[in-house]
């Protein structure tokens, strides 16, 4: 399996008050899988994602990836997790606004013996991919939502990872260019990745081989 949650619980302190964002949650993630996470705002889909990203550590339970405890690693061995082995797509971009289209995908590949030049030839192979070779010297502030977009999606692509997360990827963009996004999915997916999608749209679920519902913390299915 490539990846597990066992019992996975986190819980947040605000103003003295315990928040339950996830309670319990466990789940098995076959390797070049489509999984999308479902459910209504607040029900803890977005600290599931965290979590099995290495992005947060939980409360109590464990993320396991291929066999190993990933969810109480040290800093160094989350880090080569989230730089090696997954890609990340967030509903916000978090794209360098002062840095160009190819020069945020290739961001990622700074920190590898990579030059220059062939960090910007693959940023060009992942921007022509995503349909933005156009557009690879425009700032972010130059480009629409999707094409923003677009431009994480590629970033998060740029060093082939074995998983790639995505947090409501098509919340923020028109329809037409949602569908786009789904189309790359497929592709991705048909190429063996593992995607694991957080979304309310339900063409993510139909397209998915797996769903995750949940309520209130609690995966219900």
């Amino acid at each position: 399996m490539l990846l597990e949650t066992k019992n996975l619980s986190k819980i947040y302190t605000l103003g003295g008050r315990q928040i339950h964002a996830l309670r319990d949650a466990n789940c098995r993630i076959a390797k070049g899988s489509w999984t999308t996470i479902s459910g209504p705002s607040g029900s803890g889909k977005s600290s599931l994602l965290s979590l099995m990203a290495a992005l947060d550590r939980p409360t109590s339970g464990f993320v396991m990836f291929e066999g190993e405890d990933i969810s109480f690693a040290s800093d160094v061995r989350q880090a080569w997790y989230r730089k090696e082995r997954i890609g990340i797509v967030f509903q916000e971009y978090r794209l360098l606004e002062h840095a160009s289209g190819w020069e945020n995908v290739a961001m990622p590949l700074v920190v590898t013996s990579l030059g220059r030049g062939q960090r910007h030839a693959r940023a060009m192979t992942l921007l022509e991919r995503v349909g933005l070779s156009r557009r690879a010297h425009h700032l972010p502030r130059q480009l629409s939502g999707g094409e923003r977009q677009r431009v994480a999606l590629a970033r998060a692509l740029v060093h082939e990872p074995e998983i790639l997360f995505a947090d409501e990827p098509t919340a923020n963009i028109d329809q037409d260019t949602a569908t786009r996004v789904m189309e790359l999915f497929a592709d991705i997916r048909s190429q063996g990745r593992t995607l694991i999608v957080v979304s309310h749209d339900p063409r993510m679920a139909e397209m998915a081989d797996m769903v995750l519902q949940m309520e209130k913390g609690r995966l219900i299915s």
